[in-house]
């Protein structure tokens, strides 16, 4: 089946999309905040359901990244679940094989660009990112709904998605000690902003400061417009990457502290230059996490 819809959905072409009723469509608002507390102390996640209830697209479902599509025995926040368990919590949305998925939040995007990088792990390409998110909808001029009846309906069919997972997008711990060393070719891209790249935030969630040795920054903020919080046409995308070295890295991998702002520069790449890239899940949550591993500052 052709995707209904491209990865990189404008608040028009979603409203028509919805309102034809052409192809299975769910779409999904993920918004979700992080907390930071005393140094070294891991942060935490807070669901936005609230604002969700407040305001959201019609018809859209309210997904908890940070539990519903997590492994919550896992040692890190946001570690991604096995396949089955994450294609039935995708399922329990009414996800099928059949479904267009589109998903935004209000908070920058990265938590829309995960879930849609966990979908295309697990081999769903009918998936797309709102350009901006609810502000954007917003803008648009487009109506927003209210309460608790859109989730529940979304959920009351569920879905059976069939996992057909790519571990091409997925790094692992030792292929990023690899390329770390200079063992195996690849580029290393830390999505964070440049003061938690130097090690110099205000303070640092993670065990031990600073960053994977041999990485190069991409902050994710800097694939969106700041006014509009869309994102950079596609010839500004592939600038950026380009500059970075991402889109002629044999082997590139995006990382931050726990997975999620990684997917942004992986969705950029995607969309600006059809490049698929993986993310390192882990990042310095599980990095920094072993005293053995090293890290470079300043």
């Amino acid at each position: 089946m052709t995707s209904a819809l491209p990865a990189l959905v404008s608040p028009e072409e979603l409203h028509a999309a919805a309102a034809a009723v052409t192809v299975p469509l769910v779409v999904l608002d993920a918004s979700t905040a992080l907390a930071t507390h005393g140094e070294a102390e891991p942060y935490t996640a807070q669901p936005l359901r609230a604002a969700y209830l407040d305001a959201h697209v019609p018809g859209a479902a309210f997904v908890d990244v940070t539990n519903e599509l997590s492994d919550t025995s896992a040692p890190q926040l946001f570690t991604m679940p096995a396949p089955d368990a994450l294609a039935a919590a995708l399922g329990a949305l009414g996800i099928g094989d059949d479904t267009h998925v589109v998903v935004y939040d209000n908070v920058g995007s990265a938590w829309a660009t995960r879930v849609w990088w966990l979908l295309r792990w697990l081999g769903h390409d009918h998936v797309s990112v709102l350009d901006g998110g609810l502000g954007a909808w917003q803008a648009a001029g487009l109506p927003v709904a209210s309460g608790a009846e859109d989730d529940v309906a979304a959920r009351a069919t569920p879905g059976r998605l069939t996992p057909r997972v790519r571990p091409e997008l997925l790094a692992t711990l030792p292929q990023v000690e690899q390329i770390s060393s200079g063992a195996a070719s690849g580029l290393l891209v830390n999505a964070l902003d440049p003061a938690t790249f130097r090690g110099e935030q205000e303070v640092s969630p993670y065990p031990r400061r600073g960053r994977i040795p041999g990485s190069v920054n991409l902050p994710l903020f800097t694939f969106l417009d700041p006014a509009t919080g869309r994102f950079l046409p596609p010839a500004d995308l592939r600038g950026l990457l380009q500059d970075g070295g991402l889109l002629d890295a044999q082997g590139a991998v995006t990382y931050c502290g726990g997975g999620i702002a990684a997917t942004v520069p992986a969705f950029a790449a995607y969309v600006a230059a059809g490049v698929d890239v993986a993310v390192y899940d882990g990042s310095l949550s599980e990095w920094t996490a072993d005293e053995g591993r090293p890290v470079d500052v300043g």
